[in-house]
């Protein structure tokens, strides 16, 4: 089976002026076929998220004629605003709302479902969308919308801002794109109210920005990113955050806002494989966005100088949003106007700044975790998941059913280049069930086409082995298909191990389950509303790789070596000391990893080249 919405790289899509007039004209010809007596551009089966949807088509017939002069786009545009000023603008509090902070204060919103009481919780979001729509269509409005009806759109807009900054509890889902977009739909607004309103406004979006989102950030991987669904990170949600930074930036020039969109987009640079797969995220684990995303991704690449693009979103919307039947549905539709309207081009090349939290050269790439664990593995095209035993997830030496990669003690990173190879020390202290301290030394190396992972720590008792990973997904073309193998080998045996239990809290790579269907089933709330990270922590068990000490080495040492990459037998491994340091000599390359204690300051020393 294929994963989904893991389809391609979102760099893929052509965005030459000519590409998105082509784009604009097929959305137009299905918005007039479309177009009602009454001027609604709705998709037929549009339910939910629909208060913004017309609205949004309208906004993107505004774009298409002020591009292209259409002659039958003037009085479409007028007709279909005319709509949603009459149909789709409620001031009548929504039965059941539960974040309000006045009632009957009369202010319009958007509804999340039309039907009174349905659904309600939805409406912040969805009055967040139509604010945006709205000031979209005022941005384009030269020629087109005028007099009493621009003015009534203003005033419509204005009460939205009103309605979510006034009426309701501000960012009430704990969702940083949402809270974000509302931000920029301030500062969009701002711009066409009188002078002083439009100020007051101005500086009201920029407050709520530093003191409800930026002070409330939450830190990953070394980094400070803003709280998506109350985690830190999402990857459907968290290159849509981008987007919002950097139309932020672009509208109001503040260098906060990108400032933060370098400090996310480099996070996104370190947690994405080359294949451009990710997974993980406290709302969706493989629900990637598409044309949402692209703004964010290529505005950011070009300011951190790092292949954004190879992020592989959902391509199926990779224009606009769509429905079951590919028509097209206006939701978001204001990324799409200002992804146009943007001039930036793809940064295509990867970044050659070592990043603590990345290993990456040419088709190889480590993601780690906050811990320093590979969160995500990638080599020939196969991505490996952190395998789980005894509850406890990850990549390390296990003995007993005890996985030794949670540090008891600071983490210390050493990176290298050296006659084409790339390699990563990571030094941390660690303590059993026994008490006994000792230091886990693993080291990276990759030349652009295998991994080599060495992993030295003081001898442990029992029969121990190393947990390197779950094989979970590989490439197929454009799409990425499940597996439950990989190429690996490894110095001493290794064996694929499958849990020999049933139950959710089991993960077989042989069924036809993905990730985020297993997470979820894990979840303590429904699915699209619990937590799939804290759903997929409650793994008690998965398929995994499992290597033995590597024969020979030092009597006091535990060794164990994996390559991951094109098959072929491991090759010769030596593991000796020297004086206080430890080489390791594979087929490939020679390390010298300095004491443990590391140099003068205590940072780990290695030294590399080929063979």
């Amino acid at each position: 089976m294929h994963l989904p919405r893991q389809l391609g790289p979102l760099h893929d899509l052509p965005d030459s002026p000519e590409a998105y007039d082509a784009v604009l004209a097929g959305v137009v010809a299905e918005a007039l076929a479309r177009l009602t007596p009454e001027g609604n551009l709705e998709h037929p089966d549009c339910v939910d998220d629909i208060g913004d949807t017309s609205l949004g088509i309208t906004s993107l017939l505004a774009l298409a004629w002020q591009r292209g002069k259409d002659p039958r786009l003037p009085e479409a545009v007028r007709r279909s605003l005319a709509f949603h000023l009459r149909e789709r603008v409620y001031t009548v509090d929504n039965p059941g709302y539960p974040n309000l902070r006045a009632r009957h204060s009369a202010l319009p919103y958007a509804r999340y479902t039309l039907a009174a009481g349905a659904h309600p919780v939805g409406d912040w979001p969805s009055t967040v969308w139509a604010l945006l729509q709205a000031v979209d269509v005022l941005d384009l409005a030269e020629g087109l919308v005028e007099g009493e009806q621009r003015a009534e759109l203003l005033d419509v807009a204005h009460g939205y801002w009103r309605w979510l900054t006034e009426a309701t509890f501000f960012n009430p889902q704990e969702a940083g794109n949402q809270a974000i977009g509302c931000i920029v739909g301030g500062l969009m607004l701002a711009r066409h109210l009188p002078p002083g309103k439009g100020e007051q406004v101005r500086a009201r979006a920029l407050a709520l920005y530093a003191d409800k989102i930026r002070a409330h950030r939450v830190a990953d991987r070394g980094a400070l990113l803003p709280p998506e669904h109350g985690g830190a990170y999402d990857n459907n949600y968290g290159p849509i955050s981008l987007s919002f930074l950097a139309q932020a930036h672009r509208v109001s020039g503040e260098r906060i806002f990108a400032e933060d969109g370098d400090a996310l987009a480099r996070y996104i640079d370190a947690r994405l494989t080359n294949g451009g797969f990710d997974n993980g995220g406290p709302r969706y684990s493989e629900q990637h966005s598409g044309f949402e995303s692209v703004l964010g991704l290529r505005y950011f690449s070009r300011r951190v100088g790092s292949d954004l693009g190879r992020y592989r979103g959902d391509t199926r919307w990779g224009r606009h949003a769509v429905k079951a039947d590919g028509g097209v549905d206006g939701h978001f539709a204001w990324m799409l106007v200002w992804q146009i309207q943007d001039t930036t081009r793809w940064h295509r090349r990867p970044s050659r700044l070592p990043a603590r939290h990345q290993l990456r050269a040419g088709t190889v790439s480590v993601a780690f975790d906050d811990r320093m664990t590979p969160s995500l593995v990638e080599a020939a095209g196969t991505y490996y998941l952190p395998a789980a035993v005894n509850r406890q997830h990850g990549f390390g030496p296990v003995t007993d059913g005890f996985l030794y990669c949670r540090p008891m003690g600071e983490v210390r990173v050493r990176d290298v280049r050296a006659d084409g190879l790339t390699a990563k020390l990571v030094t941390k202290p660690v303590v059993g069930r026994d008490h006994v301290l000792r230091h886990l030394r693993s080291l990276y190396v990759t030349d652009g086409t295998r991994l080599w992972v060495t992993v030295a720590v003081e001898r442990l008792p029992g029969t121990p082995y190393l947990l390197a990973g779950l094989p979970y997904a590989t490439d197929d073309g454009d799409r990425v298909r499940r597996t439950a193998d990989g190429d690996v080998t490894s110095a001493g045996a290794l064996r694929l191990t499958h849990p020999g239990s049933d139950g959710v809290e089991y993960f077989d790579a042989r069924e036809g389950r993905t990730q985020e269907e297993a997470a979820f089933a894990l979840a303590a709330d429904p699915r699209g509303y619990g937590n799939p990270d804290e759903g997929w922590r409650h793994l008690v068990g998965s398929t995994a790789l499992e290597a033995e000490p590597a024969p020979g080495g030092p009597e006091d040492l535990h060794v164990f070596a994996v390559r991951y990459g094109p098959s072929g037998p491991f090759g010769a491994l030596s593991v000796e000391r020297d004086g206080a340091r430890l080489v390791v000599h594979t087929e490939a390359f020679t390390a010298v990893l300095g004491e443990v204690a590391g140099d003068a300051h205590g940072e780990p020393e290695l030294t590399l080249k080929t063979s």
